[in-house]
């Protein structure tokens, strides 16, 4: 597995779930968003830790973006869809680097 890889798609994961903070999404959708993007900033910030750590954070995110149904917000709308398939790409490589 290659950690530069990894590295790249966690910041591309924490950028799209950034992006949905500037956006006029639904209250309940903000919250889960919120909630996602502070773990995947954890992440993102500094090397990243153990890939147990790492499986775990992800899933996580995962489980809060199962939350969210709609934003109300097309942009919002957009960079959530592109957040579940980067971080399904993530957890495919943790998966398949092990």
């Amino acid at each position: 597995m290659s950690d530069a890889t990894l590295d790249r798609l966690v910041s591309e994961l924490y950028d799209h779930l950034a992006a949905t903070a500037t956006r006029p999404v639904r209250e309940d959708a903000s919250r889960w968003l919120g909630e996602a993007e502070a773990v995947a900033g954890d992440l993102a910030t500094g090397p990243l830790p153990d890939e147990s750590v790492v499986r775990t954070r992800l899933g996580h995110i995962e489980q809060l973006l199962a939350n969210v149904d709609a934003t109300e917000d097309e942009s919002a709308d957009d960079h959530v869809a592109a957040a579940r398939e980067t971080l399904e790409q993530a957890l495919a490589l943790l998966e398949n680097g092990s």
